[in-house]
């Protein structure tokens, strides 16, 4: 890999941007991580400055000759202190701008497996207004609309991780519904294809494992053998423990879980031309299951 490559990765601190940023390292991609103003730095490669709004004009100085910005900062809960429109929107067009008078030509954008824009869900709107403003910027882009993204640590096995402990795994609805889980190793390499690779320039992709599974499903085989209670309850009662606060499920992780939003795999095996790992595997060789 080219070594003069650097990258900037917003969000360091977080699961994708932390797998990905050891990654790209390991690559040979020098990485330039921004970490939010009051959260403690945690990565242990490359360079990490702070920023509380992604506007400072020191920041410009600091980025300036990087071939690409990668931006896993989101917010999946509003709080009254911290709403969707605010991180998901406006941050995004603080990091537009940020770009431009950085010179950063290329940006890559983890989005949200639903998001379009007949949707009416909170989360989904802040991210296809996000979207937008990255399509009508002029920059490079590559959006990738994830699914659940799994690996060791990921936040979707640690809340079925903390519910097991407890003795007792929670099922909202039928269980029916179905995703796409996609391995954070096979989401970082094609992270990388989309900053080296032209056939990724100005595309919408849905960044999506090779295997549609119900929820019930995954929910067995990441318990597997151990003797741990599985309890279904109505989706009345699961909202109503999410708006006080209560569950391990917020409004919006209902929703989108109901949603059953299933991608187009093959257009991206297709682009990335690379083997995509089965959840499976990952269960077993992260130590999930």
């Amino acid at each position: 890999m080219n070594q003069s490559r650097s990258v900037v990765i917003t969000g360091t601190n977080g699961f994708v941007g932390k797998n990905v940023g050891k990654f790209l390292s390991k690559n040979g991609f020098q990485i330039v991580g921004i970490v939010r103003k009051g959260k403690k730095k945690t990565v242990n490669f490359g360079r990490v400055i702070t920023s509380k709004t992604f506007s400072e004009n020191n920041l410009v100085s600091k980025l300036k000759g990087c071939d690409a910005l990668l931006h896993f900062v989101g917010q999946g809960r509003q709080t009254v202190d911290s709403d969707y429109e605010q991180v998901n929107v406006s941050l995004t067009k603080n990091i537009i701008n940020l770009c431009k008078k950085a010179k950063i030509k290329k940006i890559i954008y983890i989005s949200g497996l639903g998001v379009d824009e007949s949707t009416t869900l909170g989360y989904f709107i802040s991210k296809y207004k996000a979207e937008q403003e990255i399509i009508h910027s002029g920059l490079d882009y590559t959006i990738l609309r994830a699914s659940y993204i799994i690996g060791k640590d990921d936040p979707f096995s640690k809340n079925l991780q903390r519910q097991i402990k407890k003795g007792k795994v929670v099922i909202p609805g039928s269980g029916n519904y179905r995703f796409q889980p996609i391995f954070i190793d096979d989401v970082s390499d094609v992270v990388m294809k989309s900053i080296t690779e032209n056939l990724f320039s100005n595309k919408i992709l849905d960044l999506v494992g090779p295997q549609i599974i119900s929820y019930n499903t995954f929910v067995r085989e990441f318990i597997g053998g151990r003797k741990i209670k599985i309890e279904k309850i109505d989706f009345e009662s699961a909202y109503h423990d999410a708006l006080h606060n209560k569950g391990p499920f917020g409004i919006d992780d209902l929703s989108i879980m109901i949603g059953d939003y299933i991608g187009n795999y093959r257009r991206l095996a297709s682009l990335a031309q690379m083997k995509f790992t089965k959840y499976g595997e990952v269960l077993k060789s992260s130590g999930l299951s």
